[in-house]
């Protein structure tokens, strides 16, 4: 024996009729602070922010910028064919 239930309601009304709690408040909530962690989250690596973090320690930052940009320009010359 088959039995066919369709039932046309919302999900608000579904919650209801089955005891569960509204959580859209909540869900609101944690996806409001997740998108204020990404939004700081992205604001840390904008290029002026690395800048000031760099400016801020001074030349030994520019100095390790530098023998990185070469140690990498020197990887890149090494895979080279020919």
């Amino acid at each position: 024996m088959k039995v066919k239930l369709e039932v046309d309601c919302t999900p608000a009304e579904a919650r209801s009729f089955l005891g569960l709690p509204d959580v859209e408040a909540l869900n609101k909530h944690i996806v409001d602070e997740m998108k204020s962690r990404i939004d700081a989250g992205v604001a840390m690596v904008a290029p002026e922010e690395l800048m000031k973090s760099w400016m801020s320690l001074g030349g030994q930052a520019t100095e390790q910028f530098r023998k990185l940009m070469t140690a990498a320009m020197a990887a890149g010359g090494a895979n080279r064919p020919g």
